[in-house]
């Protein structure tokens, strides 16, 4: 719970924690409840069937879609609450993984243990919203939404990679998949890692990049902003048409991201971006009979 008790400023709602002892695999959360406000939505959570159990941070937007689509395709669930983490267990459970992801709109990165194969995924939606490292240290295999949660590890190693500490004073950042610490990696967005059994216990000699494999562990690329570029541009028209599409498209993110079981606001700069997003939320707040969108 140390690791997770580093993140109570991104989780300030609750905490929760599942362990494997005889594997040596935990898994702690801390949560900022925006939907589903219950115990229902406690996590670390467990799948209906007690297969996977999940530790996520973000938010799937059209969750409601996947349950409705869920039932048409055949699955039978006993929901518990109306969780986002819910439905993306069940997702796993009837889909599996990938199927899953490639359905989800939204946000996230998460740790996912298959109780049943022993494997343990490590997951980033496809443009990287949401962070995730993951690397070795103290001949440990951690992961985890920020640094200072593998700082916390009793034994973590504080040493520097040289390769990062050069591109961070070339580029004021570090790019993935490096992090500032030596055998610890930023997982790449719109890719998987698996660890099937256990992982080996030091870092591969250079970072894994998709398709590569190290010992028991894999990453692989489960989406491609090439690929859904190419996929999308025959479809490309007249101007007309993606001025059309980028409204309805808007229109839509802005509706799919406004439901929450919590008060909503905007952080309203003046510019084109927010001020979109403003006029769209405050014009579905009135056609739904709502109250106005407040903006700070």
């Amino acid at each position: 719970m140390g690791m997770a008790d580093a993140l109570v400023h991104r989780g300030p709602d609750d905490s929760g924690s599942w362990s494997d002892a005889a594997l040596g695999l935990a898994l702690s959360h801390r949560r900022l409840a925006i939907i589903d406000l219950s115990p229902a939505g406690h996590q670390p959570m467990m799948s209906c069937s007690c297969r996977f159990v999940i530790a996520f941070n973000g938010e799937i937007y059209n969750h409601q879609d996947l349950r409705a689509q869920l039932s048409a395709d055949g699955g039978m669930f006993a929901w518990r609450g109306h969780s986002d983490t819910e439905t993306l267990l069940a997702g796993f459970e009837h889909w599996g993984v990938g199927a899953t992801l490639e359905r989800c709109v939204g946000m996230f990165a998460f740790a996912l243990w298959d109780t049943h194969s022993k494997t343990l995924t490590l997951a980033r939606d496809r443009l990287g919203e949401k962070p995730l490292y993951y690397g070795w240290s103290g001949g440990a295999f951690l992961f985890g939404s920020e640094l200072k949660a593998l700082r916390a590890y009793p034994e973590f190693d504080s040493i520097v990679c040289r390769d990062a500490l050069t591109q961070y004073l070339r580029f004021s950042y570090v790019p993935a998949p490096h992090s500032i610490y030596q055998g610890i990696y930023k997982l790449e967005p719109g890719c998987i890692l698996t660890v099937e059994a256990s992982p080996p216990k030091e870092a591969p000699s250079n970072p894994l990049r998709p398709g590569d494999t190290h010992d028991s562990v894999h990453m692989h690329r489960w989406w491609s902003l090439k690929d859904s570029v190419e996929k999308d541009v025959d479809n490309v028209s007249s101007e007309t048409d993606l001025i059309t599409k980028l409204e309805s498209t808007l229109t839509e993110a802005v509706s799919l991201q406004s439901l929450a079981d919590v008060p909503l606001g905007v952080f309203l700069s003046g510019g084109v971006d927010s001020s979109t997003i403003v006029v769209l939320m405050q014009q579905q707040a009135r056609e739904q009979g709502g109250d106005p969108v407040k903006t700070f």
